[in-house]
């Protein structure tokens, strides 16, 4: 069982980046419970995010490059209707790819952070990561794994220069949250 997630406070506010960090307590041991909070917390996310299209898509894909540091497992659990489909690419093949809705970042060289990162900017893709906890390269949501909890920072200047709408009640992602 997953317990509520609360806001923590601003953790960096400057002219370049504003970042907001919340916090999920992993209530349950072994194994499983980091993959099924990851998978849960990246449903989460992905249910408050709006693509400019205004598709209700059943179906959003989510492309992984590089190697994802919490779990090997992962396959997002977003509540109520729609899926991720899950695709794993390497750099080259990612910025060639159009059909990719959710952009995960796994452990992978700065340059291709970076490169990945350049070439979403200004594109409806939804950048998640769980290898820069400070979310200083630029994703829009950072995952990161501290002591029986999972949390995640929220980078709002990524946000706000692309076109996804992400609902600010995200920040209450959690069970038992209303």
């Amino acid at each position: 069982m997953l317990a509520s997630l609360f806001l923590i406070g601003a953790l960096s506010t400057t002219p370049q980046m504003s970042v907001q960090a919340a916090s999920q307590t992993v209530v349950e041991d072994g194994s499983g419970g980091m993959t099924r909070a990851v998978n849960r917390m990246v449903g989460g996310i992905v249910s408050y995010a709006r693509w400019p299209d205004g598709s209700a898509k059943t179906a959003r894909v989510m492309c992984i490059v590089g190697t994802p540091r919490l779990t090997d497992s992962m396959a997002p659990d977003v509540p109520g209707p729609g899926s991720v489909v899950v695709r794993r690419l390497s750099t080259e093949i990612a910025t060639t790819r159009t059909d990719c809705d959710i952009l995960f970042l796994g452990r992978m060289p700065v340059a291709d952070r970076r490169q990945l990162i350049a070439w979403v900017r200004g594109r409806p893709v939804l950048t998640i990561t769980d290898d820069d906890a400070a979310c200083i390269y630029g994703a829009m949501f950072c995952l990161s794994n501290r002591t029986a909890s999972l949390s995640f920072s929220v980078n709002l200047d990524a946000i706000g220069r692309g076109p996804l709408r992400i609902d600010p009640r995200v920040l209450r992602i959690g069970g038992g949250a209303s």
